[in-house]
């Protein structure tokens, strides 16, 4: 990871990352000024996708997010946090640990940068990362269309994967799990972080996985999730996991 002073903070950046970057990149009203913004994600905030060709030799689709707080901190600061170092900012944590797995194989996006901006003893943060061709997320899938065995087979596997590893995912949710071209991806890893591989917090990551199901199935009752998919999902990872 390479490090860029800006007027207001630092760029973090990949090995594979121009060394051009700006601070503008991070905007979502430079990209539209381009035209160039191709899409968003609507949650509690919105993710903006955006064609970076032109700023990049080779054509890239961006995934462009803003850190925002949540909880009851919230109503005091919407997107201020405290600055304690520059690699320990949300961002540069996320980044870090994302470039970590990509290098090492794992099916996680392509990290691209961080932008962390100073403002006396706060910060602001933003992330991008190279989008999953392809991809939607757990609950658009089953919304329309049924996994076969194989395929909850393949997910219980593929977190298992994760765990073994060591890597602890803070919201381990149905819509931070994608799919494409039937392969398996975990997103989002704010507050992530590389653990001790021990059995509590995998399976509060577990855990905290099926409430997601559950929530998602109560909100749409036509979603094709059921406890048997669970089992066949939970049978693999308790295989795939290695007991410490």
């Amino acid at each position: 990871m390479k490090f860029k002073k800006t007027a207001t903070g630092s760029i973090a950046y990949c090995e594979h990352t121009s060394e051009h970057i700006e601070t503008t990149w991070f905007s979502v009203d430079f990209w539209r000024a381009r035209e160039a913004v191709t899409g968003s994600s609507k949650g509690r905030y919105t993710t903006w996708f955006v064609d970076a060709s032109s700023e990049q030799e080779n054509a890239q689709q961006w995934v462009l997010r803003h850190y925002y707080r949540g909880g009851l901190i919230e109503k005091i600061s919407r997107d201020k946090y405290l600055f304690t170092g520059l690699t320990r900012t949300r961002a540069v944590a996320e980044l870090a640990l994302l470039e970590t797995l990509y290098d090492q194989g794992f099916p996680v996006p392509k990290p691209i940068a961080a932008n962390v901006e100073r403002s006396g003893l706060n910060y602001r943060a933003d992330l991008i990362i190279e989008r999953v061709e392809g991809a939607e997320d757990l609950v658009a899938r089953l919304s329309k269309t049924a996994m076969t065995t194989e395929q909850w087979q393949a997910l219980g596997q593929c977190i298992a994967r994760f765990h073994n590893h060591g890597v602890y995912h803070a919201d381990l949710n149905a819509k931070n799990i994608l799919i494409a071209d039937e392969q398996f991806y975990l997103i989002d890893f704010d507050r992530g972080e590389l653990r001790t591989a021990k059995a509590d917090w995998q399976k509060a990551n577990m855990d905290r996985l099926l409430r997601s199901f559950r929530k998602e199935l109560a909100k749409l009752p036509t979603l094709c999730f059921s406890e048997e998919n669970w089992q066949l999902l939970h049978a693999a990872y308790r295989t795939a996991l290695i007991k410490k």
